[in-house]
């Protein structure tokens, strides 16, 4: 396992403040009032522990398949429905949900190889990310990317309630490759998929998905 270099800045801040943190209560607990230092310590610990775990990039076997499209992100499966596309396109689209908690890894990743033909942040609120508006009002980057096969699949990284930075690294026309890093959202949220209507789903909803690994869809 290693650490995304998204998390630099937020790991050193960190890891300075728990050692003040930790001198300021050994030095006024521990001789005096040991178990609330202990008590105290081992929240900080947990604290400290669950920010470097946002930041985690676990060794993983990633999916190389030109006729599956991967999940872009970990956790949890929470909507698959036909929609009428906002963005981008204009027909109607099989839209793919998948929230991350504050829990699960947040790198995301490229769901095919291709070309990206469309790049566009959009401001917005910070809704829940289960919130059904969630995808059209949130803060959001979205990508288009066209497979050799002509075929095109719209992400959208979405920001929410504890989410306040959405990173995305590629750029139009640029050629991408599929399980590659697309960008991070920091501490949590959801990426949907648009897919065309063709693609048949392999996940159903709450299934967990892995980034990078689960199959979502094929064509």
């Amino acid at each position: 396992m290693t650490l995304h270099r998204e998390g630099n800045a937020t790991i050193t801040i960190s890891t300075v403040l728990f050692l003040i943190v930790s001198f300021v209560f050994y030095y006024f607990l521990f001789h005096t009032y040991p178990a609330v230092f202990w008590i105290l310590e081992i929240a900080l610990i947990v604290v400290f522990g669950l920010i470097i775990s946002f930041f985690r990039i676990p060794s993983r076997k990633y999916t190389i398949d030109g006729n599956a499209v991967i999940a872009p992100c970990d956790g949890k499966v929470v909507v698959i429905e036909e929609v009428q596309a906002d963005e981008y396109f204009s027909d109607r689209r099989i839209q793919v949900s998948i929230f991350m908690s504050p829990l699960n890894v947040h790198v995301n990743r490229n769901p095919v190889d291709g070309e990206i033909v469309y790049d566009q942040y959009h401001k917005g609120k910070y809704l829940v990310a289960w919130h059904p508006k969630s995808s059209t009002e949130n803060e959001r980057h979205s990508n288009v990317y066209r497979h050799s096969n002509g075929k095109e699949v719209l992400t959208k990284q979405i920001a929410g309630a504890l989410a306040k930075r959405i990173v995305n690294y590629n750029k139009v026309g640029s050629s991408v490759k599929q399980a590659d890093e697309m960008g991070f959202i920091k501490f949590g949220s959801r990426v949907d998929l648009l897919l065309p209507l063709d693609a048949k789903i392999n996940v159903k909803i709450g299934d967990v998905a892995v980034g990078g690994v689960t199959v979502v869809a094929t064509w």
